[in-house]
């Protein structure tokens, strides 16, 4: 997958290079939501472990709240403007794909964007409906409910990743390391010119200091 930053050609017959494409709010929301998601998960079954699983939840939900933010304000391509789009552009995006002709901009595909963000709405929905199991409301119902919605949410997560790995086979690029160091092939004036270190490291350090209070529970209202 590790492809050379010249070797494919842009539709205006120029080599393309690596470019600044995920600004930092964005590479540390995926994946810290990816460590929250999976840390929530393997310790849902665990009562002895129930603190850490209200912590690794609801970071999950905060992640989330941060990102729908960022998603209005951030960056070129952290931009729900610039991703989302129609049913019919949905469908033809899946339709050139079966032509065999892979999308190649660079931020995500029609269809990417549209099961990011269908995951994000799940994810606030399990945090959610785990608060009310938390407070008892609804009795089994919402209990019932957070379990669903966290199954759905899984299989959503594991689409997620075998169409990042079979994107990264179409697009000759690795999509995976593109989410650590920022950076996929395009032409020069697609990239961003500021990477928002700044902005991602106080996500990153907030998210970490509302995780530890959750745990020692420094925020009752949450978990009792």
């Amino acid at each position: 997958m590790n492809t050379p930053a010249n070797d494919t050609i842009g539709a205006t017959g120029k080599p393309r290079q690596l470019i600044m494409v995920w600004d930092m709010p964005v590479r540390v929301f995926h994946w810290l939501l990816a460590v929250c998601f999976a840390g929530a998960w393997l310790t849902s079954e665990s009562e002895r472990l129930a603190m850490i699983h209200y912590a690794f939840g609801y970071t999950a939900g905060l992640l989330v709240l941060i990102r729908l933010v960022w998603g209005v304000i951030g960056t070129r391509y952290a931009r729900f403007s610039q991703f989302l789009k129609s049913p019919k552009e949905v469908i033809g995006h899946f339709m050139a794909m079966l032509r065999g002709h892979p999308h190649h901009d660079v931020g995500h595909n029609p269809a990417g964007g549209l099961v990011m963000f269908a995951l994000m709405l799940l994810i606030l929905l399990i945090g959610f409906t785990g608060y009310l199991t938390v407070k008892e409301f609804f009795g089994n119902f919402a209990s019932e409910m957070h379990e669903a919605v966290a199954s759905l949410a899984l299989a959503l997560v594991i689409l997620h990743i075998c169409a990042a790995i079979l994107m990264s086979v179409l697009e000759r690029q690795n999509l995976v390391k593109s989410m650590v160091n920022g950076k996929k092939l395009g032409m020069p004036e697609q990239g961003i010119r500021y990477p928002q270190y700044l902005i991602g490291s106080l996500i990153f350090l907030g998210a970490i200091y509302f995780f530890y209070l959750t745990l020692s529970g420094g925020l009752p209202s949450l978990t009792q």
